[in-house]
């Protein structure tokens, strides 16, 4: 059982443990800051100042001594860091402009030999000051001033140029004084190994030696690639044996821009030889790069061995693909460096380390990239280029595949194009079959996985295709083996997304790890764009269009039959439909119609639809096709507006139509109000077009036995609503006469109208009817706002042009005070209609 003390016993226990609390934490703030006195840098005594001795660790303020004989922690003898490093900066900064100002401005005013003395004398001091402060432990002083001795030498270089050689070639002097200038900081900075500065200036100076040297020889531009290469190495070795974080960061710097000089160097020179020979040359001093780059690799960290591993096999295929290059005509170059790239892949059974093995592959993956990048516009321009055809529907099969394409390509420079996608189809093709036994022999180097396999069997099946049409457009085939070439192409591609669909669906090992469900994707795409494609090449003959259309219908129904997969059968059962909508608006236009007579013909799609979709019912692709065939309905009313009558017809087909498939109860709600507009519209159309003045004489026949009808929906079934009941009824007749209202300049029609859409009004707010109630009073503010709108116009006239503005800012004012007021009304409202039936 636990004891509870009493409350006063309780509160002693509670003192005499926070008693103790503040006097540890007493106890261990004195103990910190006796270690940041002790750490600070103590400021020199005099010899007969006290000393204090130092506290033995362990020992502090007792809780018994009294607070004030507690050690205080010092404060730092010197200034800050920061504030030191702002100092020295500036004043090296100041003694540079004024070295830099003596040279240039004072120097006349003196004799040869005092000119000599003084740079000599204040250059050796600048060099020597560093180690006398570096003995007494002042780095940063030392620093600044070796950055002074730094400038003071550039500027004894200047001196001796102006005074001693003002003859010597400005290059080359520039290159002796660079080497000079490397070899005397490399050793100055050796000697004082404490100071940052002197050995990445020196490898600043290795920089220009070489470089400068051959450009002051006037060398070619292989020598001077040389050149630069010798540098790059220069810098490599540094970079990875280099003493210093600042020495290997500009060697680094130093190897990216001098390494990628000379590759472009040694690249450009291949690029342009005249011969094979000429291009051993260049050849020579890449592969030099590659071996370089390649022993660098090995040595260098995971993420520069990559790096390397990349320049190497780049540098490799350019060297031995610039000299093969030269050795074949100009369409063929690609597939030679192609062919080179793909050599590389042979790095998985060399015994390299694995970063620098993996940046060898990366190089070959650019080259593949690159050739494609090269072999892919063509086939975009074969899918692309039959859309000329659509302005020339029917006018005659061309003189071959090319005369369908257009004259835009030069067909007989894209000769090699085929040969680099079959190429690299084949591989990918070949990986995608063989695949475990690539993973196996890539296993030092990579481990792909099985989305790997799924996108080198989609990029095999797509770049085949590529190739299949590419090669059809170099070779100039006729014209109808093109044609057939396509849609033989499609059947195809639909075959093998069905297998693929089917195969996915049958779980993970029929998917083959999930490679198949990719290939099944890409060939559905390639399918769908091929159709296209052989759609717009059809156009130029009229037998190809119904051949290819009616082939296109066929073959994506079959495939949406055939496969069970839900999207892709819901993407094949809809291109199925728009090809059969292409197919009968082709066979309006061999009956000659005019696109306002064709607009009829072209609901034959849309009622097969329906009908599809009263056979389907519930099943997934139902609501995809049904939707299909609304778009070609659409386009059908498209057709038809410029025809009253006509697009009277069309109106009132579609909403039998839509009538139709309101009969399902899925269906109903969206379809049932859909007819109803297309119906009423319908009639409309119809009185415009008639030019009749009274439609009410028309549309009450419609309106009253509409009426009755919903009177006894509502008596069957309360709970209907009054938009399904009433609406279309009310419709029929309110807006037509609104319509004409408008334009009546008569004031009988206004009236008459106002005064029934009053009564609908007040039976809709008596009876709780929304519909009435909402039509009803729209119907009378548009008819009162017709009536009104002359006399409004008369007083606006009238105003003053600041009042309107004036009102308008006084509401805004009025609606703001009370907008909380105003959105629960409005919420009220929304309640009061919802509530209405």
């Amino acid at each position: 059982m636990e004891h509870v003390p009493p409350p006063a016993e309780e509160l002693a226990l509670l003192d005499r443990e926070l008693a103790q609390l503040d006097a540890r934490r007493a106890h261990l703030l004195t103990r910190r800051a006796w270690l940041v006195s002790a750490l600070q840098p103590q400021a020199p005594q005099a010899p007969n100042a006290p000393r204090w001795h130092t506290p033995p660790v362990g020992h502090g303020w007792a809780p018994g001594q009294p607070w004030s004989a507690a050690p205080r922690s010092a404060k730092p003898s010197g200034p800050p860091r920061s504030a030191q490093n702002v100092l020295l900066t500036l004043g090296g900064l100041l003694l540079t402009v004024a070295a830099i100002a003596f040279t240039l401005v004072s120097w006349g005013s003196m004799g040869i030999g005092g000119r000599s003395a003084v740079l000599a004398l204040v250059t050796l001091a600048a060099l020597a000051a560093p180690v006398v402060l570096l003995r007494r432990k002042l780095a940063a002083t030392a620093e600044a001033l070796a950055a002074l001795a730094l400038v003071l030498t550039l500027l004894d270089v200047y001196a001796v140029h102006a005074v001693a050689a003002p003859d010597a070639d400005g290059l080359t002097f520039t290159a002796v004084s660079s080497a000079v200038l490397a070899a005397l900081w490399a050793a100055y900075g050796l000697a004082l190994g404490k100071l940052h500065l002197p050995l990445p200036a020196a490898v600043f100076f290795v920089q220009w030696p070489l470089l400068l040297g051959a450009w002051a020889a006037g060398a070619p531009a292989i020598v001077v690639g040389w050149a630069l290469l010798l540098t790059a190495l220069v810098n490599g070795a540094i970079a990875l044996w280099g003493k210093g974080l600042g020495v290997r960061v500009t060697a680094g710097i130093g190897l990216a821009v001098m390494g990628s000089a000379a590759l472009l160097t040694g690249l450009g020179e291949s690029l342009t030889a005249d011969g094979p020979l000429g291009a051993v040359l260049p050849g020579t001093l890449l592969l030099t790069a590659a071996v370089a780059a390649l022993a660098g690799a090995w040595r260098a960290p995971n993420g520069y061995a990559q790096v390397g591993g990349v320049v190497a096999g780049l540098a490799a295929v350019a060297a031995v693909g610039g000299v093969l290059r030269a050795a074949v005509p100009g369409t063929w170059h690609v597939p030679v460096y192609l062919l080179c790239g793909l050599a590389l892949l042979c790095v998985v059974r060399a015994p390299l380390p694995r970063s620098a093995g993996r940046g060898v592959l990366a190089a070959a993956g650019a080259v593949v990239a690159g050739a494609l990048l090269w072999a892919v516009p063509p086939v975009a321009a074969v899918l692309l280029g039959p859309v000329e055809l659509v302005a020339e529907v029917w006018a005659g099969a061309p003189d071959g595949f090319r005369g369908a394409l257009g004259e835009s390509m030069r067909w007989s420079e894209s000769a090699a194009a085929p040969v680099v996608l079959a190429v690299v189809a084949g591989l990918l093709g070949a990986a995608y079959r063989w695949w475990p036994s690539l993973v196996r022999v890539a296993a030092p180097l990579v481990t792909p996985g099985a989305a790997a396999r799924g996108a080198a069997g989609a990029g095999a099946l797509a770049l085949g295709w590529g190739t299949l049409l590419l090669a059809a457009a170099v070779l100039g085939v006729p014209y109808p083996v093109a044609v057939a070439l396509e849609t033989v192409l499609v059947a195809v591609l639909l075959l093998v997304a069905v297998r693929g669909a089917e195969a996915s669906a049958a779980g993970p090992e029929g998917a083959a790890g999930g490679g198949r469900s990719a290939v099944a994707v890409t060939a559905l795409v390639a399918a769908v764009g091929g159709a296209v494609s052989v759609g717009l090449l059809s156009l130029a003959a009229e037998a190809a269009t119904y051949a290819v259309f009616g082939a296109l219908v066929v073959l994506f129904a079959g495939a949406a039959l055939r496969t069970r997969a839900v999207v892709e059968q819901a993407v094949l059962a809809v291109a199925s439909v728009v090809w059969g909508t292409v197919l009968t608006g082709c066979a309006a236009r061999s009956l000659e119609l005019a696109p306002h007579e064709a607009a009829p013909l072209l609901l034959v799609v849309p009622a097969v639809t329906v009908l599809l979709g009263a056979r389907l019912r519930l099943h997934p692709v139902a609501l995809p096709v049904e939707l299909a065939g609304a778009l070609g309905a659409l386009v059908a009313v498209g057709l038809a507006v410029p025809d009253a009558p006509f697009l009277a017809l069309v109106l009132a087909l579609c909403g039998v139509l839509a009538a139709g498939a309101a009969v399902r109860p899925e269906r109903r709600p969206a379809a049932g109000y859909v007819a109803a507009v297309l119906f009423v519209a319908a009639t409309w159309v119809r009185l415009a077009a008639s030019e009749v003045s009274a439609p009410e004489a028309y549309t009450l026949p419609v309106t009253v036995p509409a009426l009755v009808v919903g009177v006894l929906r509502r008596r069957k079934d309360p709970e209907a609503s009054s938009w399904t009941a009433y609406g279309p009824g009310l419709a029929a007749t309110l807006l037509p006469s609104l319509a004409v209202a408008w334009t009546d300049p008569d004031w009988v029609r206004p009236l008459l109208l106002g005064v029934a859409a009053l009564v609908i009004t007040l039976l809709g707010a008596k009876y709780r009817l929304q519909a009435l109630l909402l039509l009803g009073g729209a119907v009378l503010a548009l008819d009162t706002l017709h009536e009104l709108a002359p006399y409004v116009v008369q007083v606006a006239g009238a105003l003053p042009r600041w009042l309107p503005p004036a009102l308008a800012g006084l509401l805004l004012l009025a609606v703001g005070a009370t907008y909380e007021q105003r959105l629960r009304d409005a919420r009220k409202l929304k309640d009061l209609l919802g509530r209405m039936r």
